[in-house]
């Protein structure tokens, strides 16, 4: 049975900023210069028919959502089109009913057909549209999903003029955890009669500790300086934006198939971190080692050689193909060493559990995947034991508050990840004049303080944008 607070979507509206970094970011293989945010409008009504409206932004971070060789403009514009389908998708699914239930409903029974039928990589107003030879993939699809499914949890907060982590327990959700997830075999528990807040933190902290980004082109020393870097009063050098922000926690990018190099580039991002006070390190591979043993070389020679370094060492991020069903690597002797944690393979909790299985310790969440999926991963995760981080999608603008609301109320090993303020800080100007403490590092750490309200907290109405005209609007 609904209940009075159910809600159906009855128009959507989409809208696309593009954004130029300061600063080249390598993904694995490929390097972003650029990037697209998409950002959308959800209305929605309850069953009495009041109305109201929610917003969800992310960035179509086509390096990360679909590597691949072919051209990026080629898969972002895919990657648009499937947004512009999405926003008519939306606004005519026909159910009512909670935001996690209608999110999980809709990844469940829409987004697989209608990411079948997204075949061409060209814009909606071409004529002759380009095919491309290989399937955009899931994960690509999830990040297109997730600016109208955080939208549809943020309306739903303002429609009952409640924060959205107030609105996930009995009170407000017909099904409980039961009707979205399932135990691992011989766990002995139950998700009967449990709820998302059952597994969020009843007092969630407003201050979080803050990873910075060392990206695989980062310069670190004066040595590797070109010329070309940017003059725009914002730090260069590692050292520096350590100093400025009050750095205690670096995650470092690696190529995953030099191992000479990236044993080099840890030892020497340590060194640097370690003179300037920083506390934490993690390894993010970017999903391109094919043997545990890689990882098990460098992590013993860092144990040998720099012990101190590998004390600091927090966890490694993602080092195996994101594809997880096709490369089923037992991982244990990795997970034996540091902890674990999946990411780009993290795409819903059934991956978790099959993560688990193969010896995955850990999930690195993103709201880049939908603030539904990400909810259920969590609450699948913390119920079998596996920590949680809340990894960056490099978010700027609106992006960055539903990314850093999610750390603060699912608890995580240690903070939140946020760069956007290296790659594009003046991206997120009119944002960071309501809530400076999101999109500003001080002493390591961000405040969440100012994020009041309904919904997510945006307080839009103080945020001076101008945005250009929807890409599309759909519904009534």
């Amino acid at each position: 049975m609904g209940k009075l607070t159910d809600v159906r979507v009855v128009s959507t509206a989409l809208y696309f900023l593009p954004v130029q970094t300061r600063v080249p970011l390598k993904f694995g293989p490929e390097t972003l210069t650029a990037v697209t945010c998409a950002r959308a409008r959800v209305r929605v009504a309850n069953r009495r028919g009041r109305v109201a409206e929610g917003w969800g932004e992310t960035p179509l971070s086509v390096q990360w959502a679909w590597p691949s060789r072919l051209r990026v403009q080629l898969r972002l514009e895919r990657l648009k089109r499937c947004c512009i389908r999405l926003a008519d998708a939306w606004a005519g699914f026909d159910a009512c009913g909670h935001p996690v239930e209608l999110g999980s409903d809709f990844q469940a029974q829409v987004l697989p057909g209608l990411l079948a039928s997204v075949k061409s990589a060209a814009g909606a107003a071409q004529s002759q549209p380009e095919p491309l030879p290989e399937p955009m993939p899931w994960l690509a699809a999830l990040v297109c999903c997730s600016v109208f499914d955080q939208a549809l949890h943020d309306a739903y907060g303002n429609l009952l003029a409640r924060r959205v982590y107030e609105t996930y327990g009995p009170e407000f959700m017909s099904r409980d955890l039961a009707g979205f997830l399932r135990p691992a075999a011989g766990a002995a528990m139950s998700f009967q009669g449990r709820y998302p807040a059952d597994f969020l933190l009843a007092r969630p902290a407003t201050r979080l500790r803050a990873w910075h980004l060392v990206g695989g082109l980062d310069p670190l020393a004066e040595s590797d300086l070109t010329g070309s870097e940017p003059n725009d009063g914002y730090p260069v050098l590692l050292a520096d934006w350590i100093k400025q922000d009050g750095l205690r926690c670096l995650k470092v990018k690696l190529r995953g198939n030099d191992a000479a190099w990236d044993f080099k580039r840890l030892v020497k991002v340590g060194a640097i971190g370690l003179a300037e006070g920083v506390e934490w390190l993690s390894a993010d591979f970017n999903c391109t080692v094919t043997e545990p043993d890689y990882v098990n070389d460098i992590l013993d020679r860092l144990r040998d050689e720099h012990p101190r370094l590998y004390g600091m060492l927090l966890y490694v991020e993602q080092p195996f193909p994101c594809e997880l069903e096709q490369h089923r690597i037992d991982v244990r002797s990795v997970s034996a060493r540091k902890p674990l944690f999946l990411d780009e393979s993290a795409h819903d909790w059934r991956l978790v559990e099959l993560g688990r299985e193969l010896g995955w310790s850990g999930v690195a969440l993103k709201t880049c995947k939908t603030q539904t999926g990400a909810l259920l991963s969590a609450c699948w995760a913390k119920a079998h034991g596996m920590a949680l981080m809340v990894q960056d999608l490099t978010n700027p603008m609106l992006a960055q508050i539903p990314h850093v609301l999610l750390a603060a109320r699912v608890g995580t090993i240690m903070g939140v990840e946020t760069n956007a303020m290296q790659f594009y800080p003046e991206a997120s100007l009119p944002e960071a004049a309501v809530h400076p403490g999101i999109y500003c590092r001080r002493e390591g750490m961000l405040d969440l303080s100012t994020l009041g309200g309904p919904g997510f907290g945006y307080r839009l109405g103080e945020i001076r944008r101008e945005l250009p005209p929807p890409a599309v609007e759909a519904g009534g």
